[in-house]
């Protein structure tokens, strides 16, 4: 199985093509008899076509929310094809689209019959990929879902401009202990962090989108570490220009303990576990409870991203839940 989107899954399955169909009216059912949400079910050998019988079973009521797609007659699958934009394959943006429009391929039907050769040589391979998708030849794998992470970000716009170097370092002081956090949390280390800020794309006046990459001396989930690397931006914030966002990223991520440090080299506050101690405290006094350095808040800050017009999160916070009293 892989999980494509929010609201989308590959999922491969073996069985004869009355089970496939069965299966599919079972997980459509099951979904909106323990849910409540109406879904589609798309069947084919092939993902492309998977995808294209799941806007078929989208629009056409008489499938009951499940197409197969090798079960329609050809001349049904054609016709849809035909009628489809190419704009409406998986794959093919509005951009995308429009050169395609601009060689005479506008829909779906005229991109499965177009040369697949010379389309990887005007486009890419990934297009020569869905052409032959679409003739019946599997390109594209079911890809199995990657337990690890390749990056962790921490960026946030902020409530009010910030325009001075002392306030930059706070926030990335924040963000840097915040992905310390996160990072023992999962129990991850990291070699590379990238700091960046940057202004508003609508102020004339202020232009300036300063970032660095700082490769950490080892692999680290230290907070102390992260956040010195962080500070590396400081040099490139100009004083008195109002900048609208900042955060940070760190990359080339692996499992805590995979590379130990020569002993010359050993970080102490890694040892001492500094991170897991902090992670730990915020958990049990909630976030902003401790902080070291600039990012030891004692009171509130007016930069933090306001939230007052947040959505109230039904799914994840039971505080939030709506309650129901009788009259």
């Amino acid at each position: 199985m892989r999980i494509y989107s929010i609201d989308e899954a590959f999922l491969g399955i073996r069985g004869s093509p009355e089970h496939v169909l069965g299966l599919g009216r079972d997980m459509n059912a099951a979904v909106q008899r323990n849910i409540g949400v109406p879904v589609c079910v798309g069947i084919a050998s092939i993902k492309t076509l998977a995808k294209l019988a799941n806007k078929w079973a989208k629009h056409n009521p008489a499938l009951g929310g499940v197409c197969r797609w090798e079960s329609m007659p050809a001349a049904e699958r054609e016709t849809l094809m035909s009628r489809l934009p190419v704009v409406e394959i998986w794959g093919v943006a509005s951009r995308l689209s429009r050169r395609l429009t601009a060689i005479g391929i506008c829909s779906i039907l005229d991109l499965s019959r177009a040369d697949p050769v010379m389309l990887r040589d005007r486009f890419s391979v990934v297009m020569m990929r869905t052409v032959l998708e679409l003739r019946g030849t599997p390109c594209i794998p079911l890809e199995e879902e990657r337990a690890g992470r390749d990056q962790l970000i921490f960026s946030r716009s902020f409530s009010t401009p910030i325009a001075t170097v002392p306030e930059l370092r706070q926030i990335l002081s924040v963000y840097a202990q915040q992905a310390s956090a996160r990072l023992a949390r999962h129990g991850l280390q990291a070699k590379v962090l990238t700091a960046f800020a940057g202004t508003s794309a609508y102020s004339p006046q202020d232009t300036s989108f300063p970032s660095v990459c700082v490769p950490l001396p080892m692999p680290t989930a230290d907070p102390v570490l992260l956040t010195r690397a962080a500070h590396g931006l400081l040099p490139a914030i100009q004083e008195g220009v109002r900048y609208v966002r900042a955060g940070i990223m760190v990359t080339d991520l692996r499992p805590t303990g995979n590379q130990k440090p020569l002993e010359l080299i050993a970080n102490p506050h890694e040892e001492r576990n500094i991170g897991p101690l902090m992670e730990e405290i915020s958990r049990k006094y909630g976030r902003g409870a401790i902080g070291l350095g600039f990012a030891g808040l004692k009171n509130g800050v007016d930069w933090s991203m306001k939230r007052g017009m947040r959505s109230p999160r039904y799914t994840t916070r039971w505080d939030e839940l709506p309650v129901v009293r009788a009259a």
